[in-house]
């Protein structure tokens, strides 16, 4: 397993290669205290900023204490505050903690590092991140990286129930189990995360498809395992079926209105965070 300290350092790296990421608040979202400062006056109870007393403001508003002062009335405002929540899911099977080379990180291992330096961005700009199905909520602040780090590598739950309260899911995983299986996965969270992301993640073995002759094929984490006596002769076959496995995920996001991202451990890490941050900020996330 992954020591905690260089999945952070490793995603903290990444992090500083990212333009920085705010969710935009939007009507939909609930006001209420604790919720992710949004850096302008509104509901919330975090002091924000002194303003000179309007006429249309209520004498109930005027903060005396600044106002003797001087010889003018002072109004004081709160932070507006909105809940923003964005959680993170790595799949524990074996087949996805699989690296095709020895040299390569596992799958999983790549998709923990991208997903943290997300979060990393999220946080810093107040944003609330946690896992999905753990056993404590999505947290702000500066230890809120760390404890999602924890969680990561403590092998997330493979139940996926939705949230008690809104939030974006963001799921890695190769996602090879059928569709059907995902769909039903999916459709238990949407009652609370209408918004995700299928973080696709792969390994080039698994796109090339490179045996030859008599091959014995194992299903990491199990005693299952295939002998093909001309493993060539297999080739287009898997590759027709890894074709229209990826079309019904396309299909399967689409009518959920969620998004996919794609990526392989041969590909610079910078490239999967990048596409996996444009995803999430098009579901209300802005650069600044």
């Amino acid at each position: 397993m992954m020591p905690l300290a260089t999945l952070r350092a490793e995603a903290d790296n990444l992090a500083r290669q990212l333009p920085a990421a705010l969710l935009s608040a939007d009507a939909a979202d609930i006001v209420h205290p604790g919720a992710a400062g949004r850096r302008r006056a509104g509901s919330g109870e975090d002091f924000w900023q002194y303003r000179r007393y309007a006429q249309t403001d209520a004498a109930d508003q005027i903060d005396w204490r600044r106002s003797a002062r001087g010889d003018e009335y002072f109004v004081r405002e709160t932070e507006l505050e909105t809940a923003r929540s964005v959680l993170f899911w790595a799949d524990p099977l074996a087949g996805f903690d699989w690296s095709g080379h020895g040299d390569r990180k596992t799958k999983a291992a790549h998709a923990k590092i991208i997903m943290l330096a997300l979060a990393t961005l999220l946080g810093k700009a107040g944003e609330r991140i946690g896992i999905l199905g753990g056993h404590r909520g999505p947290s702000v602040g500066k230890s809120a990286a760390s404890r999602l780090g924890e969680d990561l590598l403590a092998r997330p739950t493979r139940e996926l129930s939705a949230p008690k309260t809104r939030a974006i899911a963001v799921l890695a995983s190769d996602f090879y189990e059928g569709v059907e299986t995902w769909t039903a996965r999916i459709a238990r969270l949407t009652t609370t995360c209408d918004r995700g992301v299928l973080f696709v993640v792969t390994d080039p073995v698994e796109h090339e498809f490179p045996f030859q002759g008599r091959t014995r094929l194992h299903l990491p984490g199990t005693a299952t395992s295939r002998l093909l006596g001309r493993a060539e002769a297999a080739r287009d076959i898997y590759l027709s079926k890894l074709d229209d496995h990826a079309r019904d995920l396309d299909q399967l996001t689409g009518q959920t209105g969620w998004a996919v991202v794609r990526w392989r451990t041969d590909m610079p890490p910078l490239r999967g965070a990048a596409a996996l941050l444009r995803a999430v900020e098009q579901f209300g996330a802005r650069t600044t």
